[in-house]
């Protein structure tokens, strides 16, 4: 019989009591070896969430698969068990490619090896993509409690300089020594006399603290000194005692305008500040020769370049071939999107079977409370037996009420749409790209791309995420052994294009 290693992983035992038990997985794990003449010579179990990096089973495991002579075949009930994060992502594919290693993920039917087809890569990829986002998307539901707080006027989170956290009635109150400063630097600042620099300079002479131009800037534009905080990009009113008026706030705030006045652009070009010279690093600019011709060249920031001036028809047209490269042909991009439906599915059935375990156990729980107290009534129990089990139970009664409070709102299908989005972008980018003007252009690369650099001749681009995924398989033209899935869509005439 062959090798093999199997790994079994919870992220807590909360989640192991609630059904998701790793004697589950090692039975199916067993059958899934014992049918295809597996022999299991190791077993790794970890109970702990695989967002980051650091399982300790999983370690040994990897240390395991680096030695010589250890089993090459990885048994795992599916690809969210065994990582999550990018950086296991990557270790585990380094053992794909270089020691032969093979990961069977039994649920999901997939065998991932060195020589799997590019498209089976490509999937297990965006499955680890999709384990990501579900752990993304648990963390939602902390940040909905945060924002609950917010709402009612508490900051969720470290006080700024003048003020401190008070842990007995977990509000905020001014900190005397450093609020003075406070109220010194936005006199100070307001004044316009000062720079950053010179402001930093003036305090630490009159106070002896020192503080950082950066947190200068952050502190004179943070509306908390006026009773209102930031949290997650939106502002709320605090209920935290102000220390700057309102109107000295916006007299800082107006020096701010005035010391920062924006330039305006006698002329809109289309890919102005989007490319990057090959040679320097320095920004390719855009100029206007002759009234109507556009031309893009080497700022020449660190000296004289040797980049040549480019028209904007040009570098249009070879930003259009970028557009190709992340073509996907159709059938596979439905194929993905199904099977990311089907993980969605998946997910949400596991999702309302914990529910429905938590509320089962959370309803005996509390009947077993009221039982409790009925013995303590009663006098079959006496006050300390019945105040320790009281304690005791209302512990277990607030954790499950907080796993049942994560898991009650149905799985978003925001991200699964978003991916439908970027797979129906990279379908179509490059006849869309052919079919507008010069600024729609502009607007449509960099929804895909976050750079590009030049050398005058070729364009080296840098790729958002997941385009750049996308791109590394699509540039092999292999999506699958049948020819045509292969094929690009033909691009429209020379003459079609806007004028």
């Amino acid at each position: 019989m062959i090798p093999s290693i199997a790994y079994s992983r919870v992220s807590s035992r909360e989640q192991e009591r609630e059904g998701y038990s790793i004697p589950a997985q090692r039975k199916l794990l067993t059958n899934y070896a014992r049918g295809r003449g597996f022999h299991i010579q190791f077993e790794f179990i970890d109970v702990q969430s695989a967002k980051n990096p650091g399982r300790k089973q999983f370690n040994e495991m990897m240390r395991l698969l680096k030695s010589p002579g250890t089993p090459r075949i990885i048994l795992v009930e599916k690809t969210d068990r065994l990582y999550r994060n990018r950086t296991d992502t990557l270790a585990f594919e380094a053992l794909v490619e270089n020691r032969g290693v093979e990961i069977h993920l039994v649920k999901e039917g997939q065998v991932i090896g060195k020589n799997s087809p590019p498209q089976d890569k490509f999937m297990h990829d965006i499955h680890v993509a999709v384990a990501k986002h579900y752990v993304e998307n648990l963390k939602e539901e902390v940040k909905k409690g945060m924002r609950e707080k917010a709402e009612q006027g508490i900051y969720p989170g470290h006080a700024p300089f003048g003020y401190k956290n008070n842990r007995t009635t977990r509000g905020i109150d001014i900190f005397p020594e450093r609020s003075t400063i406070v109220k010194r630097v936005f006199e100070l600042y307001a004044s316009g006399g000062h720079s950053l620099a010179s402001l930093r300079t003036a305090i630490l002479k009159e106070t002896g603290v020192k503080i950082n131009r950066s947190y200068l800037e952050t502190m004179l534009k943070n509306p908390f000194y006026i009773g209102n905080f930031i949290w997650r990009d939106e502002e709320f009113k605090g209920n935290h005692e102000p220390l700057i008026s309102k109107v000295q706030f916006q007299r800082v705030q107006d020096v701010f305008i005035g010391r920062h006045k924006a330039r305006v652009r006698k002329h809109n070009f289309a890919f102005a500040g989007f490319l990057q010279c090959a040679h320097d690093g320095c920004t390719v600019t855009s100029e206007l020769q002759k009234g109507r011709y556009i031309y893009y060249r080497c700022s020449q920031g660190r000296g004289k370049c040797s980049l040549p001036y480019m028209r904007e028809e040009k570098v249009s047209d070879q930003l259009g071939q970028l557009m190709k490269d992340i073509y996907v042909p159709e059938q596979v991009a439905q194929g993905i999107v199904s099977s990311l439906n089907a993980d969605r599915e998946r997910n949400e059935r596991q999702r309302l079977e914990r529910l429905a375990s938590i509320t089962q156990r959370l309803s005996m729980l509390r009947t077993r409370m009221d039982k409790l107290y009925e013995d303590k009534l009663d006098g079959r129990i006496d006050e300390e037996f019945w105040s320790r089990k009281q304690a005791e139970y209302r512990e277990q009664e607030r954790t499950l009420e907080v796993s049942s409070e994560s898991l009650n709102a149905p799985l978003s299908d925001e991200n699964l749409l978003n991916l439908e989005r970027i797979f129906e972008l990279a379908n179509k980018a490059h006849s869309l790209y052919l079919t507008r003007n010069s600024a729609e252009r502009a607007d449509l690369l960099r929804s895909v791309l976050l750079n590009c650099k030049t050398d005058g001749v070729n364009l080296i681009p840098s790729y958002r995420k997941p385009f750049d995924l996308i791109f590394q398989h699509a540039k092999f033209e292999n999506w699958s052994g049948r020819a045509d899935l292969n094929c690009r869509p033909l691009a429209p005439q020379a003459s079609a294009l806007p004028g």
